[in-house]
């Protein structure tokens, strides 16, 4: 089995290299020695060197002799839910489909982040019993990031 501490070091050291905003979303190793590295940039997109650039410094550094592996590094994907902190400030102002830990579901802008704590925008119809109709109303949802079971980004095509 190989060593989950050696690994994240040698992102760590490759990622420390780079000095671009590069982060680790995700890193899994499976029982068969299959190593899946997700990374993700603070600002902009990751680029086909970072995941190459990490992807070596994990394999130069491993010797195949004592144990052999498989290795995948990629960048985050939009069709994955938001795995760490990072991902939140970097997608400020755009909408979030997210699962509380309470359960209820809900879609909303994500309009600020302060440390820790999101604050999303979520615009929903209610009915105004003295215009007897129902009416646009926006709501505020704080919600402190260890409270947030699952969250998506919306892709929208407009």
């Amino acid at each position: 089995m190989l060593d989950q501490k050696l690994i994240q070091a040698l992102i760590d050291e490759r990622i420390a290299e780079l000095d671009n905003g590069l982060y680790v979303v995700d890193l899994r190793i499976s029982p068969t020695n299959v190593i899946h590295v997700e990374l993700d940039k603070l600002k902009g997109g990751v680029s086909v060197h970072d995941c190459m650039s990490v992807s070596r410094n994990i394999e130069h550094n491993l010797d195949r002799e004592q144990a052999d592996f498989e290795l995948h590094v990629s960048s985050a994907g939009l069709d994955k839910p938001v795995r760490h902190i990072n991902q939140f400030a970097k997608n400020v102002g755009r909408s979030f489909k997210v699962t509380p830990d309470t359960g209820d579901q809900f879609e909303a802008e994500l309009i600020k982040m302060a440390d820790d704590l999101l604050v999303f925008k979520q615009r929903i119809q209610r009915r105004d019993e003295a215009k007897k109709k129902k009416v646009w109303v926006e709501e505020f949802i704080e919600l402190p990031y260890n409270q947030i079971k699952e969250a998506k980004i919306v892709i929208s095509f407009k």
